[in-house]
């Protein structure tokens, strides 16, 4: 893993867009896109750039189960308002989450497999996971239905006006979809994220902590604050 450390989520932004506009430069046409406060900051980098994404497709990583994508807290609104009504994409892609899962988790199977993703953005929970994949999950999943834990519950019940409205299940793309990607970059900012990124990185690859397979990709670029890279080895 290339581990690049920066002084806030800023920072980390503008050095995720630099490998983004790299990537297109070599010819990259797919981008795995993730939700969340972590990579609000590189959006922004995209929206304000120069950067024509007409002929680009995104594929986000996961929705809430039940929120249809008109709805302010599902992630299809998420990235309609931070960039794809900013920057025109030529095709976007997010789960539907008002589809049954023995219709929508292949559907979109289905849509990884014939839209490769060259460049894939991730965030990390706490608890290591990435997507919606909780610790647990197995690393040869695909886009399955998932059962949020209660510590990520509780990390997302800021977005919403109370706990009890939060999402219980949501869609995910699988470990094994996510490591198909041919270049990943993973963006951690805080204290609160430094035990997951140790994990990650210098850990044990084991199902409970999701993100360690990262470990077994060629090509993983984590970007990541001094709080975040606290507890790695110096």
């Amino acid at each position: 893993m290339k581990i690049i450390i920066v002084k806030d989520s800023v920072e980390g932004g503008q050095k995720a867009f630099e490998f983004i506009q790299s990537g297109m430069e070599k010819g990259a046409k797919v981008l795995g896109l993730a939700t969340g406060s972590t990579p609000v900051t590189l959006y922004q980098e995209m929206v304000k750039s120069d950067l024509d994404f007409s002929d680009m497709t995104s594929v986000n990583l996961d929705e809430y189960v039940g929120l249809s994508g008109d709805d302010t807290q599902s992630y299809r609104y998420f990235m309609n308002e931070q960039l794809f009504n900013k920057k025109p994409f030529k095709e976007t892609f997010v789960p539907n989450g008002l589809a049954d899962a023995e219709v929508e988790c292949p559907h979109y199977d289905e849509i990884i497999a014939t839209h490769p993703v060259d460049i894939q953005i991730l965030g990390i929970g706490g608890n290591a996971h990435i997507g919606f994949n909780e610790p647990g999950t197995p690393f040869d999943s695909t886009t399955h239905k998932v059962a949020l834990t209660e510590a990520t519950i509780e990390a997302n019940k800021r977005f919403f006006d109370k706990a009890e409205d939060v999402p219980r299940f949501a869609y995910s793309m699988g470990i094994q979809s996510i490591m198909g990607a041919k270049e990943i970059i993973l963006m951690a900012y805080g204290e609160n994220k430094a035990e997951a990124i140790k994990a990650t990185v210098e850990g044990e690859i084991t199902e409970e902590v999701p993100s360690s397979i990262l470990q077994k990709h060629d090509n993983v670029v984590l970007i990541i604050d001094e709080a975040a890279a606290k507890l790695l080895k110096k």
